[in-house]
């Protein structure tokens, strides 16, 4: 009889009262906001969506020391059991430096404690562009455990992959300091001005794995459209040949993406001033970049996880 009347109550839209003693701690937290809501809102605005992307990358840079744990352990498990470790790097890429540059100084006609140099700042630079390019394509993909089973800021794994790759770029830089040295090549006040475009990286680092990652997640047939891609700008960028050799004011070169902010950072580097159309060049591409992540990445975060 009792069950008839429970059913009964719960068919008409009421339940009965049941005699439960709640603790006054337990209402004071039932009164409280939650810290965090899962919302499940479906067709949000493109305005809802753009607050829980701008919360998403509020919460990632709050994690920033958590990225940067995640990087060094991704290195560590990536070189364990080695002897020199992610030292292997710095040798292969001053190996890779002294071969190249004795050979295409010798083809080009260039004086070696001119062209080394040169050519061991582009070596390591665009080891560096190459290398994020690839991972970011996999940042999302990668950690799919995490994401399915974890509820943190997909910003996070952004991070990760630019963390991870900036410390590969530091054990590179050893090859740069040693030419540097080599040949008595002391960076003036011009040094100084690589400092932006080295703030210019970071931020591009980011959007470049915030869209590639969601991209990338989505298609799968994209990450090898990109290493075809960047297979081709490595020879259309100046990294083997300096600018001076076709003059160094071509528009196609200074409107080439990878070669103005190369430049940014490089020309200041051997004391040289970067001209003004490479600045504007540099700063109009990551515009538009960051500009073409933040869209990509306010329509397609709520659905990264269902990709991955």
């Amino acid at each position: 009889m009792g069950a008839t009347r429970v059913a009964a109550a719960v068919r008409i839209g009421y339940a009965l009262p049941l005699m439960t003693y709640v603790a006054p701690q337990t209402l004071e937290l039932h009164r409280r906001p939650p810290a965090a809501l899962l919302d499940l809102t479906s067709d949000m605005t493109l305005r809802a969506r753009m607050v829980h992307a701008v919360a998403d990358l509020h919460a990632g840079l709050g994690l920033l020391r958590l990225a940067c744990l995640l990087g060094w352990l991704d290195i560590r498990l990536r070189y364990r059991g080695s002897v020199l470790g992610p030292f292997w790097l710095t040798l292969s890429t001053a190996v890779m430096v002294a071969s190249l540059g004795l050979l295409y100084s010798t083809l080009f006609h260039m004086e070696l404690h001119e062209y080394l140099p040169f050519l061991a700042l582009s070596l390591v630079l665009w080891g560096y562009i190459s290398t994020l390019v690839t991972d970011a394509c996999t940042c999302f993909t990668q950690a799919e455990g995490i994401v399915r089973s974890i509820r943190l800021p997909l910003s996070l794994h952004a991070a990760r992959c630019v963390v991870r790759n900036l410390l590969v770029l530091a054990h590179s830089v050893v090859v740069i300091v040693a030419v540097f040295a080599i040949f008595a090549i002391r960076p003036g006040l011009e040094a100084a001005l690589a400092l932006p475009g080295i703030a210019l990286w970071l931020a591009d680092s980011v959007a470049i794995c915030l869209l590639l990652g969601a991209v990338c997640a989505r298609f799968r047939d994209v990450p090898q459209i990109i290493g075809s891609v960047m297979q081709i700008a490595f020879f259309v960028s100046a990294i083997m040949w300096t600018p001076d050799q076709i003059g160094g004011e071509a528009l196609w070169l200074q409107l080439n993406p990878f070669f103005a902010l190369m430049e940014m950072v490089r020309a200041p580097l051997l004391n040289h001033l970067p001209a003004a159309v490479t600045y504007a060049s540099a700063l109009g591409w990551s515009a538009g970049l960051l500009a073409l992540s933040g869209l990509v990445f306010t329509r397609t975060r709520g659905r990264i996880a269902f990709w991955v």
